[in-house]
């Protein structure tokens, strides 16, 4: 699998194939912003990017913060799930 490179715009998974959380803001050489849907913008170390492919960005969960945790677990609350 080919590491692209992350760009602003990409979707952010904890999981391939599990729904978006979020979308990157804003890249940098040692941190990604991310918009998480919810809760706002929270920084993310390069360090815990596992995967990049097919314009997604799949976090390593063992590698984030709990406050992150936390926002990614309220992301989709409110949606219908129906939809």
């Amino acid at each position: 699998m080919t590491q692209e490179k992350i760009q602003e715009g990409f979707d952010v998974f904890l999981h391939d194939g599990a729904h978006a959380f979020g979308a990157v803001r804003h890249v940098s050489p040692h941190q990604i912003s991310v918009y998480i849907e919810n809760a706002g913008d929270f920084t993310v170390p390069m360090s815990a990017v596992q995967e990049v492919h097919d314009e997604k960005v799949i976090l390593n969960s063992r590698r984030i913060d709990e406050a992150l945790k936390a926002a990614i677990a309220r992301a989709h609350r409110g949606e219908d799930p129906r939809i």
